[in-house]
C-alpha cells in the first residue's frame, strides 16, 4: 500500500468500525470483533507507512484548498509517525480491555460507547498526519467533540457536569484563544504549513512573539497547563477504558503533540532559543509539575490522583519545548510513548480494581494487592516508569529532559525534575505498599484471587511489560526522532 493511501485508511478504517458498530449494535460479539479487526488494521496501515518512509518527511498531499495558504493536506514526519504508532498501537490493546470492563461492570450502551471511541481515534490519525496548523486544528476540534459523549457516557448528573466543563474549558481555550493564534500566524505569513525551522522569523519580533506563543500554549487546552486543566480531572466520570486510552494517550498526547509541533514548526527552536520567547512556559510548565503533584498527594480518589499525575506528567512535554534545546525536544518527544505506556497501565488497573472490587478510593484498598497480584504488579511497573527508575521505559525520557535543562544551565529546571519524581514516589508507591503490605480484614491470608476477568488484567499486563521493552529500545526512539533537531544550532555544547 502506498503511503498516501495508508494515511486516508488510517483515518476511514476506524470511521467505518464507528458505523459498523450501530450497524451491529444487536450482535455484541460481532461487533467488538468487527472494531478489534479495525483496530489491527488501523495499526497495520500505520505500520506499512513506517516501512515505507522510517523517519523521514513526505510532501504533502492536499485533498482540497479552502484559500491560498489553508489546505486539508496531510503528510508524514517522524514525530506524527511516532504518535500515530502509540495511539493505534494502544488501540488494539485498550478495545480488548475496554469489552472485558463494558461487560464485567454491566455497562450500558456498548454499541454507541465503541462508535464515539472508534471516531476519536479516526481523529486523532487525523491530528497526527496534518501537514499543517489548519488541518490540525480542524481535528483537534473533531477530536474533543467526538470524545465529549464518552466522557459524559454514564448520564448521571456528575457525568453531564463532568462533560460540560471538558467541553467548556477545551472549546473555549481553542476557539478564543489558538484559533486566533492562526489567524495570527496565517496573516503576517500567508501560511500554516508545518516546516522545518519554523515559519515566524522575520515576521513577528520582540515581545509579540511571546504573547503569540502565549495564546498558542494557553489555546491548546488539551496539554492540560494550569490554569486550565480542570478538564481533566473533571473527565475521569467517564468509564476508565475513556480514562484509559482518550485520557491518558489521545486526548491529552494530542495536545502535548500539538505543543511541539507549534514549537518545533511554527516558531522553530532556534527562534525560540534566540528570542528567549519560551522562557516564561517553561517556568509555567515547572510550576504545573510541581502543583499538580502535591494536588494528586491529597486526592484519595484513585482516578483523581491519577489524573493530577497526568497534568504534571503533562507538563513535562511542555518543558521540554521550552527549554528550546534539541535534547529538550527529543526528551518531550520521546515522553509522548514513555507516558503513553505507563500512565495507560496505571488507569487500566485502576479499571480492574473497580470492576473486581468496586473500590474507588485509595484508603479502601488495603491489601488488595495479595488478592489481585497480577493487578498490583502491573501497577507497581508502571508506577516506576511513570516516577523515571531504570529499567524501565521512563527513565530515559526524563534523562533527556535533564540533559537539555543542564545544555541551557537550567539548573532549577533540573531540580523541579528531581523533586517531581520523587514526589512522584510518595503518591504513587504508596499505593501499591497498601496494597500488598497492609492488613484487611476482608481479605484473609491465603484468600483467592479476585483478579477480573481476563480481558480486564491482561491488557495492563501487556502495557507493563511494554514499558520494560521500550527502557531497551528507548535508543531506537531517540535515533528515530533525530530528523527534528538535525539541523538545530541549540543544545548541542555551543
Amino acid at each position: 500500500m502506498d503511503t498516501d493511501t495508508a494515511i486516508l485508511a488510517s483515518m476511514l478504517i476506524p470511521m467505518l468500525a464507528a458505523a459498523g458498530n450501530m450497524l451491529l449494535r444487536d450482535a455484541p460479539d460481532l461487533r467488538d470483533g468487527m472494531t478489534l479487526v479495525a483496530a489491527l488494521a488501523t495499526f497495520g496501515c500505520v505500520m506499512n507507512i513506517l516501512v515505507n518512509v522510517g523517519n523521514g518527511t513526505t510532501a504533502p498531499m492536499v485533498l482540497f484548498s479552502v484559500m491560498p495558504g489553508l489546505d486539508m493536506a496531510f503528510n508524514v514526519e517522524p514525530l506524527g509517525l511516532l504518535f500515530a504508532i502509540v495511539a493505534s498501537g494502544l488501540w488494539i490493546v485498550t478495545h480488548l480491555y475496554g469489552v472485558g470492563y463494558m461487560r464485567g461492570n454491566n455497562e450500558d450502551n456498548h454499541a454507541r460507547f465503541f462508535c464515539f471511541f472508534s471516531i476519536a481515534i479516526a481523529t486523532t490519525m487525523g491530528i497526527a498526519f496534518s501537514a499543517n496548523m489548519f488541518t490540525l486544528f480542524i481535528f483537534y476540534e473533531a477530536l474533543t467533540l467526538s470524545t465529549f459523549p464518552l466522557v459524559a457516557h454514564k448520564g448521571t448528573p456528575e457525568a453531564r457536569n463532568g462533560a460540560r466543563t471538558y467541553l467548556a474549558i477545551l472549546i473555549g481555550t481553542s476557539i478564543g484563544l489558538q484559533l486566533v493564534a492562526i489567524i495570527w500566524t496565517w496573516t503576517i505569513t500567508g501560511t500554516l504549513d508545518f516546516t522545518k525551522g519554523g515559519i515566524l522569523e522575520g515576521h513577528v519580533a520582540g515581545s509579540m512573539v511571546a504573547v503569540l506563543l502565549a495564546l498558542y500554549a494557553f489555546g491548546i487546552g488539551k496539554a492540560a497547563l494550569m490554569p486550565f486543566h480542570r478538564w481533566l480531572p473533571a473527565a475521569m466520570v467517564a468509564p476508565t477504558p475513556v480514562s484509559a486510552l482518550l485520557h491518558a494517550v489521545a486526548v491529552v498526547k494530542a495536545g502535548v503533540f500539538t505543543m511541539l509541533k507549534v514549537g518545533i514548526y511554527i516558531f522553530g527552536i532556534d527562534f525560540l532559543a534566540e528570542t528567549g520567547a519560551s522562557e516564561w512556559l517553561m517556568w509555567l510548565a515547572a510550576f504545573s509539575i510541581i502543583a499538580a503533584s502535591i494536588v494528586a498527594m491529597t486526592k484519595d480518589n484513585l482516578k483523581a490522583r491519577l489524573a493530577y499525575s497526568t497534568v504534571s506528567q503533562l507538563s513535562y512535554i511542555t518543558l521540554g519545548m521550552a527549554l528550546a534545546t534539541s535534547m529538550g525536544v527529543l526528551g518531550g518527544g520521546m515522553h509522548i510513548a514513555m507516558h503513553a505506556m505507563g500512565k495507560i497501565t496505571l488507569f487500566m488497573c485502576a479499571g480492574s480494581i473497580y470492576v473486581a472490587v468496586h473500590k474507588t478510593e485509595i484508603s479502601q484498598m488495603n491489601g488488595l494487592g495479595r488478592a489481585m497480584p497480577i493487578t498490583y504488579t502491573a501497577f507497581l511497573i508502571g508506577a516506576l516508569s511513570i516516577i523515571g527508575l531504570p529499567p524501565l521505559g521512563g527513565s530515559w525520557s526524563k534523562w533527556l529532559l535533564i540533559m537539555g535543562a543542564a545544555d541551557t544551565g537550567q539548573w532549577v529546571m533540573i531540580l523541579v525534575l528531581m523533586l517531581s519524581s520523587l514526589l512522584n514516589v510518595y503518591y504513587l508507591l504508596s499505593i501499591v505498599g497498601r496494597g500488598f503490605f497492609l492488613p484487611n480484614p476482608e481479605i484473609p491470608a491465603g484468600a483467592r484471587s479476585a483478579e477480573a476477568g481476563l480481558l480486564v488484567w491482561l491488557p495492563p499486563a501487556l502495557t507493563a511489560l511494554g514499558c520494560l521493552v521500550l527502557f531497551f529500545y528507548a535508543g531506537g526512539i531517540e535515533t528515530f526522532l533525530t530528523p527534528l533537531v538535525a539541523d538545530m544550532g541549540v543544545g548541542d555544547g555551543q
